[in-house]
């Protein structure tokens, strides 16, 4: 098992990884837009968040040897559901060609209230 950590905080005061790797499979914890000090980026913007996001996600299977293009599953928590055409443009910019199995839903909030957006993901390397 590959273990991948990003740096933050949260990693250690939580007890988790930023992805774990079991053989082909990738799983990427929910991941939000923050930067590598801990601040939100682009507080409350949904389009700018899930970018930043996919970003961080793709750094992640990358470290575990996957790609974005390995991508089989991904979960999307917003907490406003009227934000889904902001956030599902910027995942199939993406995801566009890949088209993961996909799931969308709102919640009432997040770690932080300027987030918007947190995504997870599943990949497999063939």
């Amino acid at each position: 098992m590959q273990r991948v950590r990003s740096g933050t905080d949260w990693e250690d005061r939580v007890g988790y990884s930023r992805a774990v790797r079991t053989g082909d499979e990738v799983r990427v914890a929910g991941t939000t837009a923050t930067d590598e000090n801990g601040e939100v980026v682009a507080p409350g913007d949904p389009y700018e968040q899930t970018v930043h996001v996919i970003d961080v996600v793709g750094e992640a299977l990358r470290e575990a040897g996957a790609s974005l293009e390995d991508v089989v599953r991904t979960r999307l928590f917003v907490t406003d559901i009227d934000d889904w055409e902001a956030v599902g443009r910027a995942h199939e910019e993406a995801f566009g060609d890949v088209r993961p199995a996909a799931t969308m839903v709102e919640v009432n909030r997040l770690i932080d209230d300027d987030l918007v957006v947190e995504i997870e993901a599943e990949a497999v390397i063939e």
